[in-house]
C-alpha cells in the first residue's frame, strides 16, 4: 500500500508535480468554472421566472400572471470565458429579464474591457484577437466598433465639460488626419490645446475637428475655451508653432498673454535658406541663442551669429529678426521651466500617439470615428500623466 504524505508535510514543488503532468490542468478548471456558472445562471433565469409569473410549472392559480413558452438557447460572452447553448426560460406574454436582458450577448463587463483596450490603443481587430485568446470566442472588429460607440456620450461630455483656470502655460497645436467625405477624402485638422499647471501636471484640455486652420477657426475654439471657463488668469506664456490663424485668434481672444513662438519650427524655416555645406555650422550658431542665459545673452548671440551670416544669407537672419522678441519670450520663466516651453515639442510628442494609434488606417470612415480615436488617445494620456509630474515644475513659479 502506499503511504501518502501528510498534507503539511507537502512541499510547493510536490503540490506542483501533479499539476505539471497534467497538460489540460488550467483548461479543465476553466471548462468546470463556466460549467457551474452556466448551471447558477440557468437556475437563476428559473427561479426570476417563476416569481414574475407567480406560479410554478401546471399549477393553478388566480394569483398566476401569465404562462412558460418553453426555453430558447443564447450563447453568453462572459468576463471568465463563453458560456454557450445556455438555457433561457420564457413566456407567452413579454417578461424583460434583469439578469439577461433581451438581446444581451455580452456582460457588461467585457463592454468594458473592449472599451478600456480600445482607449489604450488597441485596434478593432486586435481587440477580438486578444479576447479569442482569453475568452475562447471572437469578437469581430464590426462589433467592436459598436460596443465602442458608446463612447459618443463621454466625448460629448468631454468637450462641454467646465474647465479649471488653473494652468500656467498653454499650447496650441493642429494635426490633420483625413476623413472619408461624400465625394472623395478630406483633409481636416484637428484643433488641440494642452496645458502644464503650477504643480507639474499635465493635460491635453480639448480637441476639435476643424476645416482648416484660419484665423476664424481657431478663433471659434478658442472662444469655446474660454466660454467653459478658461479665461487665461494664470496663464503666463502661450506657446505656439507660428500659425498666423491662431496668432491672430490669439490677439482676439487671449490678447493679454504673452506668446512664445517654436524654435524648432523656426528653426526649420531658417535650414532651407542655407546652402548645405553651410547649414550646420549656420544653425549650429542660430541654436546659441535660445541657448544663452538670459535675454541680454540672447540678443548678443543673434547679433554675432547676424555679423556673420547676414552677407552670405540675409534671408535666414530675417526669419528670426522678424519675430525674436516672441522667440525669446520663455527666458521671462524660470530657468527650470524653458527647456519645457520653447518649443511645442510637449504637444507634438501627445501627436505621435495619435499617429501610431492611426497608423494602419488609411482614413477615417466619418468625423465621429475621428472624435472617439483621438478621445481614446487622449484618454489614454490624461490618465497615464495623473500621477507623472514634470519634475521641472514642481518648483514654485
Amino acid at each position: 500500500m502506499v503511504m501518502v504524505k501528510d498534507l503539511t508535510q507537502l512541499t510547493v514543488a510536490d503540490l506542483w508535480k501533479g499539476v505539471k503532468d497534467e497538460e489540460d490542468w488550467w483548461g479543465d478548471i476553466n471548462e468546470r468554472g463556466l460549467a457551474m456558472l452556466k448551471i447558477i445562471m440557468e437556475s437563476s433565469l428559473e427561479e426570476e421566472l417563476l416569481e414574475q409569473l407567480q406560479a410554478s410549472r401546471y399549477r393553478r392559480t388566480e394569483l398566476r400572471k401569465g404562462y412558460r413558452n418553453g426555453y430558447y438557447e443564447r450563447t453568453l460572452y462572459s468576463r471568465f470565458g463563453v458560456i454557450k447553448a445556455l438555457r433561457v426560460p420564457r413566456a407567452r406574454e413579454a417578461c424583460e429579464s434583469e439578469i439577461l436582458p433581451s438581446y444581451r450577448r455580452r456582460h457588461k463587463e467585457v463592454d468594458d474591457m473592449v472599451r478600456n483596450m480600445f482607449l489604450a490603443g488597441v485596434s478593432t481587430r486586435r481587440v477580438g484577437e486578444i479576447l479569442c485568446c482569453i475568452g475562447g470566442d471572437r469578437i469581430s472588429a464590426q462589433t467592436v466598433s459598436r460596443i465602442t460607440k458608446s463612447l459618443d456620450r463621454e466625448v460629448a461630455c468631454y468637450h462641454r465639460r467646465f474647465l479649471d483656470d488653473k494652468y500656467l502655460y498653454l499650447f496650441f497645436d493642429g494635426i490633420v488626419l483625413k476623413v472619408k467625405g461624400a465625394l472623395k477624402v478630406q483633409k481636416r485638422p484637428v484643433l488641440t490645446a494642452y496645458g502644464i499647471t503650477e504643480d507639474g501636471k499635465r493635460e491635453i484640455i480639448d480637441f476639435r475637428q476643424s476645416t482648416s486652420e484660419s484665423e476664424s477657426q481657431w478663433e471659434a475654439f478658442l472662444n469655446n475655451l474660454f466660454n467653459r471657463g478658461l479665461l487665461g488668469s494664470r496663464c503666463k506664456l502661450v506657446v505656439t508653432d507660428g500659425c498666423a490663424g491662431l496668432h491672430r485668434a490669439l490677439e482676439t481672444v487671449y490678447p493679454y498673454i504673452a506668446r512664445q513662438r517654436c524654435w524648432v519650427h523656426k528653426l526649420r524655416n531658417v535650414a532651407t535658406r542655407p546652402r548645405r555645406r553651410d547649414q550646420e555650422e549656420c544653425l549650429a550658431g542660430a541654436r546659441l541663442i535660445y541657448l544663452a542665459n538670459n535675454k541680454r545673452e540672447a540678443v548678443k548671440a543673434f547679433r554675432d551669429w547676424e555679423e556673420k551670416w547676414s552677407s552670405l544669407y540675409p534671408e535666414a537672419i530675417n526669419c528670426i529678426e522678424k519675430d525674436l522678441d516672441e522667440l525669446l519670450s520663455f527666458m521671462d520663466c524660470p530657468a527650470a521651466h524653458r527647456i519645457k516651453v520653447r518649443t511645442t515639442n510637449a504637444i507634438e510628442r501627445s501627436f505621435r500617439e495619435v499617429r501610431r494609434r492611426t497608423r494602419t488606417m488609411s482614413c477615417f470612415t466619418n468625423s465621429a470615428s475621428v472624435d472617439r480615436i483621438i478621445f481614446g488617445v487622449v484618454s489614454h494620456l490624461n490618465n497615464s500623466w495623473k500621477e507623472k509630474l514634470l519634475i521641472e515644475f514642481t518648483q514654485l513659479y
